[in-house]
């Protein structure tokens, strides 16, 4: 029958489809209603979901950089106290270097200090022979002691007085 027209008018037409609409079991309004709440909870869900995705992208990325930033920090605080090990070692090589100089000097100081004193006891000692051969001439001068000096010829330390004197 293709090709065949039939001729409805409008207006029953149009009637007959608001009684089917005014005639429709509730069941069907009730399904519509359902299915348009259902609707809205998967929208809501969707909604919800999208913003804890977003959340979670927020806060990885943050504990990342604080990762980072920690790793970083870590990094920095190795290098900072690497160099101030570095430095402490310098410091002390140099500190032990500086202080053995300084020992070694005062040893040949005081090792030249030690000659001057005994070259000074000798030339007393050789004074004090001398003077006991003159005063008493029959002494021979290995009957008396001449390394150590008497009681009156040792040598005192210097008094303020002695210094201020000089």
């Amino acid at each position: 029958m293709p090709g065949k027209r039939v001729a409805i008018d409008e207006s029953k037409f149009l009637d007959l489809i608001d009684q089917m609409r005014i005639t429709i079991p509730p069941e069907i309004r009730q399904a519509r209603e359902i299915q348009e709440e259902r609707d809205r909870y998967v929208a809501q869900a969707h909604d919800e979901a999208r913003q804890l995705l977003v959340q979670a992208r927020e806060d990885a990325a943050r504990l990342l950089d604080e990762q980072k930033l920690r790793l970083a920090a870590e990094t920095h605080a190795d290098s900072i106290r690497h160099r101030a090990e570095e430095e402490a070692h310098r410091i002390r090589e140099g500190a032990d270097d500086y202080a053995e100089t300084r020992l070694r000097d005062m040893a040949e100081t005081l090792s030249e200090l030690q000659k001057v004193v005994r070259n000074g006891l000798e030339e007393l000692a050789r004074r004090r022979a001398d003077t006991l051969q003159a005063t008493q001439p029959g002494l021979i001068a290995a009957d008396v002691d001449v390394t150590s000096p008497a009681p009156q010829d040792v040598p005192q330390a210097p008094s303020d007085k002695d210094s201020a004197a000089d």
